[in-house]
């Protein structure tokens, strides 16, 4: 799934809405320590009122909130994994009957209970629904409705949601005129943040694919590995922050970590070349090959192929590894790579990168910046001056 894909499906969660049909929601409630299912509930969803529908709706969008490789991972599942989660969640997606359906979804549940023991009591909630996806775009000339032609979309959707003591309080009685307190003894399920949870299966434009699930964590950069690969079955991940991390050293053991900002400008416009170009299809990786064609359009003559993949097999112990390019490019067009030096901070794009330099006189290191205008600080505009001349010298 790409973004466009994760967020078609996310604004899709809100009540009264044709285009999304939940069919059934089930509770499970597991009990803290002991790690046992103290109660489960199953219901059509239609027989929820609109706030409580409401409540869930928020819910399950919150869950599939976040950018992907950050907060959202599309996992591929393991081969003949033992009691495989993916068998699980086609066989619920298939289930005629509600009774089957609550059955599977009570072995991932299990699968769940054997890995962990929650410090917390949690709430397990599983919905199965359709998403009906219009096969033509809107147009208010033609005499067939988009509404007509629809691709569908069975789906099983999973929020793990944590719970809170609820709060003591002093409640002023206005009948009887005098102060009470009041505490509810009942625990508070919170919507507001979901721990985690996935949707099964992934979806690219129209077509399904039972091969992926879409892992959402708790947490940008933190997903639970041992979630993914005991509860999902799914294979290892690496976030964005991970992938950036690896094609950084990697630039660094192949270049001698000598690099100036004019060729690593040239490495980010390449890069962002290569996004903008296919933006929509697949996501662009970058495997050695990639990596070192990037390198030598970039201005580095002394790079090839059999270097480049020594360096991926150095740092990630796989010459054959694809990076996102994605998760290794600071947002294009925005001031998001920060310089940070004792005197001061400053932020600039990727595109004007080029415009500062390290120099060296002597004997001290200056930061330069070419500018087109005059500098104007606290409403006064800088004089220039000759480079390593003070004023009083010319």
């Amino acid at each position: 799934m790409n973004k466009k894909d994760v967020a078609t499906i996310r604004k899709q969660f809100k009540i009264n809405n044709d285009l999304l049909k939940i069919s059934d929601i089930f509770n499970v409630y597991i009990m803290k320590e002991s790690s046992d299912i103290y109660h489960h509930q199953s219901q059509p969803f239609e027989m929820l009122d609109d706030d409580q529908k409401e409540l869930f709706m928020s819910n399950f969008k919150k869950l599939l909130a976040g950018n992907l490789d950050e907060k959202l991972f599309e996992l591929k599942f393991q081969r003949d994994a033992a009691n495989s989660s993916q068998l699980i969640l086609h066989q619920g997606l298939l289930s005629t009957d509600v009774e089957g359906w609550k059955e599977q979804m009570l072995q991932i549940v299990g699968k769940m209970l054997l890995t962990r023991q929650y410090e917390m009591d949690i709430v397990v909630t599983f919905i199965r629904g359709e998403y009906l996806k219009p096969t033509k775009r809107r147009n208010d000339e033609a005499e067939e409705s988009e509404r007509d032609t629809v691709y569908s979309h069975p789906f099983i959707l999973c929020s793990i949601n944590n719970t809170q003591e609820p709060k003591k309080e002093l409640l002023f009685d206005y009948v009887e005129r005098e102060f009470k307190y009041n505490f509810v003894v009942d625990p508070i399920i919170n919507l507001n943040a979901p721990m985690g949870g996935f949707l099964f299966p992934c979806f690219t434009d129209h077509a399904a694919d039972v091969n992926h699930i879409l892992y959402s964590s708790g947490r940008v950069y933190e997903p639970d590995h041992q979630f993914i690969e005991e509860v999902l079955n799914g294979e290892e991940t690496m976030t964005a922050k991970d992938d950036k991390i690896v094609f950084e050293e990697i630039i660094k053991d192949v270049t001698g970590d000598q690099l100036n900002t004019s060729t690593l400008s040239n490495v980010y416009e390449e890069i962002n070349r290569m996004i903008v170009e296919n933006e929509e299809e697949e996501q662009p990786k970058l495997d050695s090959i990639d990596v070192a064609r990037v390198l030598k359009m970039s201005g580095l003559e002394d790079v090839n192929t059999e270097k480049v993949e020594t360096s991926f097999k150095k740092i990630i112990d796989d010459d054959k590894y694809e990076i996102k390019a994605n998760s290794v490019l600071p947002k294009f067009t925005s001031k998001s790579i920060k310089i940070n030096t004792k005197i001061a901070n400053i932020s600039i794009s990727p595109q004007d990168l080029r415009y500062v330099k390290q120099v060296q006189l002597s004997g001290k290191r200056y930061l330069m910046i070419e500018v087109e205008e005059d500098t104007v600080i606290e409403g006064f505009t800088m004089i220039p001056e000759a480079f390593g001349v003070k004023p009083e010298e010319e």
